[in-house]
C-alpha cells in the first residue's frame, strides 16, 4: 500500500535544488515572539556563494563535510520519488483478475450465497482497515505475495526484503493513514521500552503547552485532530492531556517484564483509536518544541544539526511558525512526514530511527539512520519502507540495541 505523499495542503513545495534553496533570502512571517520575531538573513549573507553557505552549514553542525551531502540527498528524495516510476505491488492490481474469477464462480452459486459472501467480505475488510498494526507475517512470504513480477522494481524489492530477512523473521503491516511514520516508530519504541526516557521524567514536561503558548501566541492556531477552531486555553489543556497520556502509557508498558505481556499491551493500546491518535498529537507537539529549540539555538550562533538548517531552508518552513502552519498541522490530515521531518521526530524522541529503504537496495542509502550521527545512548528502532511514504515494521528478531 502506498501512502499519500506528504506534501502539505495549501503549501505546495517548490521543486528546487537544495543549493538553490540555501541561496534564497528567507523572510519569516507571523512570529509573535522576540526569539522568532526576526529571522531575516543578515545583509552580508545575501551575497554568500553556494560554497560558502555549504561551509557555514557544515561548520554549524559537526564539522564533518561528508554529512551534508548525505542529508541533502535525503531531503531531495522526497521530490525525486514523486517523479520516478511508480512501483505498484502485484497485490494492488488484482481487481481485474479477481473480477474474472468471481464471474466464473457466480455461474455455480445462487444469489443468496453470493450476497452472504459479499456481506462477510465487507465486514472483514472493514475490521482489517481499522487494524493499526496487523499480526506478524513471515517476511519473505509477505514479499512473495506483494512482489511477484519480473520487473526491475519487483526484483529490487525482493532483493531488499531478502537482506532484511537476514536480521528479522517477520513483518507487521502498519495502517496507512498519514500517521504511519508516527505509528511505526512509536509502536517499536514502546514494544522495546525497558525504562522511561529522561525527557519524559522531567517535571516540566507536562508544562510545555503552557510555557510555549505564553511565549508564542501563534501556537493557538495549532490544528488538533478533527477539532478545528479551538481556543488557546482549550488547546493548552488538551495537549497537556496528550502529554500526560504519553508518559503514563510509556511508563506502564516499560515496567512490564515479560516480552509477550509487553507485546499484548502494545497491541491493546494500538487498537484504542482515541488514545492512539492522542499520542500522535503529543508527538507532533514535541516535534514543534524541538524545532523551536533548534531554531533559537541557530539564531544564537550555537551549533545545530545539519538537518535543522535544511529544515528551515524550505520556502514553506523558514521558521517554526511556518513549520507548524504548513507541515505539522497537516500531518495525519493531508500528508505524512517528509524526509527532513523524520530527523526532527528522531530528535524529539531522542531515538535513532533505522530505516530499510527497499527501493534504495544496493546503494549507500539502503539502510538510513535518522539522525545519521546519533548519540551513543539513544535506543534504536527499525522500520521498513518501499517508497519513503509508507512504513512497516520488522519483528521477531527485533531487540533494543545501542549503536
Amino acid at each position: 500500500m502506498t501512502e499519500p505523499t506528504s506534501l502539505s495542503a495549501g503549501a505546495e513545495e517548490k521543486k528546487e535544488s537544495v543549493p538553490t534553496q540555501l541561496m534564497k533570502h528567507k523572510n519569516e512571517v507571523g512570529v509573535a515572539s522576540e526569539e522568532l520575531g526576526s529571522a531575516s538573513a543578515p545583509a552580508d549573507q545575501k551575497e554568500q556563494t553556494t560554497s560558502e553557505i555549504r561551509q557555514d552549514c557544515v561548520y554549524r553542525s559537526s564539522g564533518r563535510p561528508e554529512k551534508i551531502q548525505m542529508i541533502k540527498s535525503l531531503v531531495m528524495d522526497q521530490d525525486a520519488s514523486r517523479n520516478c516510476e511508480l512501483y505498484v505491488p502485484v497485490s494492488s492490481n488484482r481487481s481485474a483478475v479477481e473480477s474474472s474469477e468471481e464471474s466464473e464462480e457466480d455461474m455455480y452459486r445462487d444469489e443468496e450465497e453470493i450476497e452472504r459472501e459479499k456481506i462477510l467480505l465487507s465486514e472483514t475488510n472493514s475490521s482489517e482497515y481499522k487494524l493499526s498494526v496487523s499480526p506478524e507475517m513471515d517476511i519473505m512470504e509477505y514479499c512473495r505475495k506483494e512482489w511477484r513480477g519480473n520487473t526491475p522494481a519487483a526484483k529490487r524489492m525482493r532483493k531488499g526484503y531478502e537482506a532484511v530477512a537476514q536480521k528479522f523473521a517477520s513483518i507487521r503491516r502498519i495502517r496507512g493513514d498519514n500517521y504511519c511514520a508516527f505509528r511505526a516508530t512509536l509502536f517499536q519504541a514502546l514494544s522495546q521500552a525497558t525504562q522511561l526516557p529522561r525527557w519524559l521524567q522531567s517535571e516540566d514536561f507536562t508544562m510545555l503547552p503552557e510555557n510555549l503558548l505564553s511565549k508564542y501566541d501563534w501556537i493557538k492556531q495549532w490544528q488538533l485532530r478533527q477539532k478545528p477552531g479551538k481556543r488557546m486555553g482549550e488547546i493548552r489543556d488538551e495537549i497537556k492531556e496528550y502529554l500526560i497520556l504519553l508518559r503514563k502509557k510509556w511508563k506502564n508498558i516499560s515496567e512490564i517484564k515479560g516480552p509477550l505481556e509487553k507485546q499484548e499491551a502494545c497491541d491493546k493500546l494500538f487498537k484504542n483509536e482515541e488514545e492512539e491518535y492522542s499520542l500522535y498529537e503529543a508527538l507532533k507537539f514535541l516535534m514543534l518544541n524541538t524545532a523551536i529549540e533548534l531554531y533559537n539555538a541557530d539564531k544564537s550562533g550555537k551549533r545545530v544539526p545539519v538537518f535543522s538548517w535544511l529544515l528551515f531552508a524550505r520556502d514553506t518552513s523558514s521558521n517554526p511558525c511556518q513549520l507548524m502552519h504548513n507541515h505539522l498541522n497537516h500531518i495525519g490530515h493531508s500528508g505524512g512526514l517528509e524526509q527532513v521531518e523524520m530527523f526532527l521526530l528522531a530528535y524529539a524522541l531522542q531515538y535513532t530511527i533505522q530505516v530499510y529503504r527497499l527501493y534504495k537496495y544496493s546503494t549507500d542509502e539502503f539502510i538510513t539512520l535518522y539522525p545519521n550521527d546519533p548519540e551513543e545512548d539513544w535506543p534504536v528502532v527499525t522500520l521498513i519502507t518501499e517508497d519513503d511514504r509508507h512504513y512497516n515494521i520488522p519483528v521477531r528478531m527485533c531487540q533494543e540495541t545501542m549503536l
